[in-house]
């Protein structure tokens, strides 16, 4: 099983765009993925709600939710069959938190935004998984995805020259694009919609899928560059 937390205390990051679109492509490749969403905002809760019973089927959790009627271990339950847990955090993370969040995840990926407010609390978060998480840098476990960007644009560039001085990879860049607007909008993912529609924004995805079948079983592969698009 793989764990992969999405991570970043600065709101409107993206993190619950890269944990659903994540979830809908393990789901279309049948691992029948768990998406557990630990923000009280519940924006990935409620994206899988709106999904049909006819789409690919993603185990979700609300771990942000405590139920009376039954135990916290059997609410945060994992089946058996699950080959990937995706993991989207709240914002506003106490660094004290960091250790226990990050301390079984095979991946932990880093989104954030091309804007000086952005890259100060990205800043920050990086140094608190280095130094209060103890995450190291050789364990090649961090990513980051700089999101929404248009490379045309000044503040692009400098985010990309700054992100270069950190010695921590940046695994892709995503488009700011309004096919995540609309999927998030249907609860589908970018793997589910047409592929003529979402063309390029795939190509964004695909440096992402790699780094993540790098640390998956060997016997699972979990990178498909060309696939079928039933919606």
């Amino acid at each position: 099983m793989q764990r992969i937390v999405i991570l970043n205390p600065k709101g409107g990051s993206g993190k619950t765009t890269i944990s659903t679109n994540l979830a809908s492509y393990f789901a279309t490749q049948g691992d029948r993925p768990v998406l557990i969403d630990n923000d009280p905002q519940g924006s990935s809760s409620r994206w899988l709600k709106k999904r049909k019973p006819h789409q690919a089927f993603i185990h979700g959790i609300a771990a942000f939710e405590r139920n009376s009627s039954m135990t916290r271990a059997w609410q945060m339950r994992i089946p058996l069959e699950a080959v990937h847990v995706i993991v989207d955090t709240p914002a506003a993370i106490p660094p004290q938190q960091m250790p226990e969040i990050t301390r079984d995840a095979d991946a932990i990926i880093v989104p954030v935004l091309p804007s000086d407010i952005d890259i100060h609390a990205f800043s920050k978060c990086i140094a608190d998984l280095l130094l209060i998480a103890k995450v190291r840098r050789d364990e090649n476990r961090i990513g980051v995805v700089a999101n929404r960007v248009r490379r045309s644009t000044i503040v692009y560039q400098s985010l990309m020259r700054f992100l270069d001085t950190l010695r921590i990879p940046v695994i892709t860049t995503l488009r700011d694009s309004q096919n995540y607007v609309r999927a998030a909008e249907l609860g589908v993912g970018l793997y589910e919609m047409k592929n003529h529609l979402v063309l390029q924004d795939l190509e964004d995805w695909k440096p992402l899928l790699k780094w993540l079948n790098a640390k998956a079983p060997t016997w699972r592969p979990i990178v498909n560059e060309n696939p079928e698009n039933a919606a």
